[in-house]
């Protein structure tokens, strides 16, 4: 019973890390050929009469307003916003972002790779966030050019907020401003529109947001969600499109919509949450496209629309994103492990203000772990080494009474209570640990703390797998680059030398079969981020360390 448990609950945990690596989470979308952009792209949220009551959206008398009629705008102007944390280029085209660079990431830990774009759609008629007053100019071949004063905006990390405003010439007896804030020290920028109606009559429509945004090409990550994520009545709600064919049409209240691929995210919060629709498809080209529609409001002749925004574009840290101040971060989500991932993740950045190492603390926190398991651990392997003594009496009792099954059990127990052994005490100590490896597994695969962190040595990226040199030609079972897996190698070592040492099961082949297991998980991390190598590495020689202190004493 003991040997088959063993086998079980071995098989069982392996059967756990595979379906995490093959289907965890599932991302079928995919881009169109040539174009892997690391992008980002958002929406916003309008909101509707029944909601003006709420500080971001309110219908107010102007009467007599004139104050943007102004001359229509031809040409197309681009405005640079340099911050200390980004670089951003809008256009009067829409008003849109073109691009917006993140100063404090790059592409790869070469310290002259390219800054990370988060906008990069690659097409020419492919805006990542228009908003319109009625929806035209998200769909219309000719867009609205906005006036604009400014062309360049700079922030130094002393300054104060600064704004950049666009105004567009009445059309369709409506005219539109929207107002940017931007601020020096943060990833959030305010967004202020205002609609008046300047025609004679009454005008329906409302704020319809549509934002467009192309995911990196084939398979994503085995750790995080890629793609458009709602708050939607205060729930998280991941809007998985797999088909041009399969649009999904949502509708509730909707706290704020986003993109986020592994690392970063771009967010439209609106100050307040509103009921509204969403529609998201899967464009022939490939990009993920999601259209916010709140219910329609009249305006009469003078009356002004105004809403509010938040956007925020940049990291999915969880540190900066709770600071924010909206909800957004819910946004990083580690599935069913969340209630024990997110304690975890905020220690391994606590150990990491006083260390500035995220190698030595993700050593420190296994370190921790195995401390707080150390009982349980330390009693599996005694009962287990207890069983292993039992073995040459529990086999005379299997021959003795292999044709009488009842009596055979009855032997067994009646063993069991002589010798006071837990036949199962050796595997639910194991058990039990099992949600805080698979949290750990979340973390270490999907943290940004972790995204070019060095350890020490070739170690340069913990998010990145272990490689040790740089090969030019391919090798099997291993994702580019190509190198020597030098911890994943160690970690397999010293796997195989804590089974040697684990009580064996009295069946040769069950022990064979347990002997292969660190061969296969030596296969299956090969690809896997060197932190979560580093983890497992660690774990390995505590344990080594452990089970030598039992059989010494």
């Amino acid at each position: 019973m003991e040997k088959r448990t063993i086998l079980a609950f071995a098989l069982s945990f392996l059967v756990l890390i595979l379906w995490s690596f093959l289907f965890n989470p599932s991302k079928d979308q995919v881009s169109k050929k040539g174009e892997t952009p690391e992008t980002v792209a958002q929406k916003t949220v309008s909101q509707s009469p029944e909601t003006a009551s709420a500080p971001h959206a309110a219908i107010s008398k102007t009467p007599g307003k004139t104050d943007f009629k102004l001359a229509p705008e031809t040409d197309e102007k681009e405005i640079v916003v340099d911050t200390p944390l980004y670089r951003a280029v809008f256009t009067n085209a829409g008003p849109t972002i073109k691009s917006f660079k993140l100063k404090e990431y790059r592409e790869s830990v070469e310290p002259d790779s390219p800054l990370i774009e988060l906008i990069n759609l690659q097409q020419d008629k492919a805006d990542f966030l228009i908003i319109s007053f009625d929806g035209a100019s998200a769909t219309q071949l000719e867009k609205t050019i906005y006036q604009v004063e400014q062309q360049k905006i700079r922030l130094e990390s002393d300054s104060s907020p600064k704004t950049l405003t666009f105004h567009s010439s009445t059309s369709g007896g409506i005219s539109i401003s929207q107002t940017y804030r931007f601020y020096p020290d943060q990833y959030r920028i305010d967004l202020h529109i205002d609609a008046v109606n300047q025609s004679g009559e009454i005008v329906t429509g409302a704020f319809v947001a549509d934002i467009k945004a192309l995911p990196p090409e084939g398979k994503q990550s085995y750790y995080s969600y890629v793609g458009i994520v709602l708050l939607l009545d205060d729930k998280l709600e991941e809007v998985k499109i797999k088909k041009e064919s399969e649009p999904k049409d949502l509708a509730g209240r909707i706290g704020w919509m986003a993109y986020e691929d592994d690392f970063f995210i771009s967010a439209v919060i609106p100050d307040e949450p509103s009921k509204a629709s969403f529609k998201g498809r899967l464009l022939p080209s490939g990009i993920l496209e999601g259209t916010h529609m709140p219910p329609s409001i009249s305006l009469h002749p003078s009356e002004r629309f105004s809403s509010s925004y938040t956007l925020y574009l940049g990291p999915r840290e969880l540190g900066i994103l709770k600071q924010l101040g909206k909800n957004l971060e819910r946004a990083i989500s580690f599935g069913w492990t969340d209630i024990i991932a997110k304690p975890l993740l905020y220690l391994l950045r606590f150990f990491n203000q006083y260390i500035n190492n995220y190698g030595v603390s993700i050593i420190l926190l296994t370190i921790l772990i195995k401390g707080l398991f150390w009982p349980l651990t330390h009693k599996s392997y005694k009962s287990m080494k207890e069983m292993q003594k039992l073995q040459p009496r529990m086999a005379k009792i299997r021959e003795k009474y292999k044709n009488n099954k009842a009596q055979l059990n009855k032997e067994m127990m009646g063993l069991y209570k002589t010798y006071k052994v837990n036949p199962m005490g050796g595997c639910l100590p194991m058990i039990i640990q099992l949600p805080v490896f698979f949290a750990l597994f979340r973390i270490l695969g999907s943290a940004i703390e972790l995204r070019q962190a060095p350890f020490m040595l070739w170690i340069k990226d913990l998010s990145a797998p272990d490689r040790l040199f740089n090969f030019p030609f391919s090798i099997p079972f291993m994702e580019p680059p190509y190198g020597i897996p030098v911890l994943t190698l160690l970690m397999g070592a010293s796997m195989f030398l804590q089974q040697k040492m684990t009580p064996t099961p009295g069946d040769p082949m069950q022990a064979k079969i347990m002997m292969f297991l660190p061969l296969i998980f030596t296969f299956m991390f090969i690809n896997f981020p060197s932190g979560l190598v580093l983890y497992w590495f660690v774990n390995n020689i505590l344990s080594i360390g452990q089970q030598y202190r039992i059989h010494r004493s």
